[in-house]
């Protein structure tokens, strides 16, 4: 059996706080307590350890689609975004026929059940074509409860969110349907209004996607889903840190109105993230990144992200001017707690998978650990 390594010196952000000088021991694929004899002592002072990041919204990464690609392109884009510290990612479809999304399902779930994503999220095509976004107008329907369930039933118990624009036809049964197979209901690319936004949570919705954007402004008169989504301690909300989606004020409001226990920073990355600046197919859509920013080339819209999460999490830490402990809250414990994969990943106690993450003291990544490997070797220099 292989030696334990223990990495020793660094500022380690654990559930409890952070504590300087710290240790933290991995025995195989998983933290351990102690370091046993012989281990490999790797000195990381001057670093910040945390847990690896969580992504439960990500649409592709490193030139490729998790809607489109091959099984091989999936794993590229995965890949891609463990290179930049996301251990554990739930890969999202955009709108799509049925039959071909119904095909999406049965493909990704097979991923899901070797271990290489950690589920499926589908965005689209339940959603308004008032806040279509990056969607195909014509391929969006109405969330028929059982149009909702034959996604479900492809994906053979690997969904684990599916957005909804919960006031359009059989969108509350469908969060109802939803909740009781453990499915997470997320309200997104909505135009429902307030009281519409609270039936829906009434009915068992638990997430607000990307918070802001593809739903109505708040209003004073109108206070719209935001404000329902931001007051109820149900809701996580997800929020998109690029510098795009997002005004850093929003993002402030939201962060401090939710709490740090109730965002989930999130990258809605697209084929580009990880790839650089062209053009790009989300869906049956044409997309150009340029300066980063992926936007449709016809009429504009942001599609998606070219976000990574280590990104995110520097922009947090160093921009936004959030607590350390609070960012790992967002990018680690809450979408794994939110995802029920808690006693597994998200956080950096003995017994769960040797997921981690090495950051150097400007929060730049320097190392990247899966299950007690190193994807990036530690760049110590």
């Amino acid at each position: 059996m292989a030696a334990s390594k223990v990495l020793a010196g660094a500022r380690v952000v654990l559930p409890t706080g952070i504590v300087n000088d710290g240790r933290v021991v991995v025995e195989g694929t998983r933290i351990a307590t102690n370091d046993s004899a012989g281990a490999e002592i790797i000195d990381v002072r001057g670093h910040w350890l945390v847990p690896g990041f969580v992504d439960i919204h990500n649409h592709g990464g490193g030139g490729a689609s998790f809607t489109s690609g091959t099984v091989e392109d999936v794993l590229r884009g995965v890949h891609t975004h463990r290179l930049h510290g996301t251990t554990t990612l739930v890969a999202s479809t955009v709108t799509g026929d049925m039959d071909f999304l119904v095909q999406r399902a049965g493909l990704l779930s097979e991923l899901a059940e070797q271990g290489d994503i950690a589920g499926i999220h589908f965005e689209g095509p339940f959603i308004s074509p008032c806040r279509k976004g990056a969607h195909s107008e014509e391929l969006l329907r109405a969330p028929e409860p059982a149009e909702v369930r034959k996604l479900i039933d492809a994906a053979r118990g690997r969904a684990k969110m599916v957005t909804l624009a919960t006031e359009l036809p059989g969108g509350l049964d469908s969060v109802r349907l939803l909740a009781e197979q453990g499915v997470i209901a997320a309200i997104g690319h909505t135009d429902a209004t307030y009281e519409q936004t609270l039936e829906a949570i009434e009915a068992g919705a638990t997430v607000a996607t990307h918070l802001f954007n593809a739903m109505p402004p708040l209003g004073h008169r109108t206070p719209g889903p935001i404000t329902a989504l931001l007051e109820d301690e149900r809701i996580t909300v997800e929020l998109i840190d690029d510098g795009t989606h997002l005004h850093p004020a929003a993002l402030q409001l939201a962060f401090h109105h939710a709490g740090a226990g109730r965002v989930a920073f999130i990258t809605d990355a697209m084929d580009a993230a990880g790839f650089g600046d062209g053009r790009y197919m989300l869906g049956p859509l044409e997309v150009e990144v340029a300066d980063g920013v992926a936007r449709l080339v016809e009429g504009g819209s942001i599609a998606g992200s070219t976000l990574t999460l280590d990104r995110a999490f520097r922009r947090a830490v160093t921009v936004d001017r959030l607590p350390v402990e609070d960012v790992v809250a967002a990018v680690s414990a809450n979408p794994a707690k939110l995802l029920g994969l808690y006693d597994r990943v998200g956080s950096l106690e003995p017994g769960k998978d040797a997921d981690l993450v090495l950051l150097d003291a400007e929060f730049g990544l320097k190392g990247v650990m899966r299950r007690g490997e190193w994807v990036v070797d530690p760049q110590l220099g």
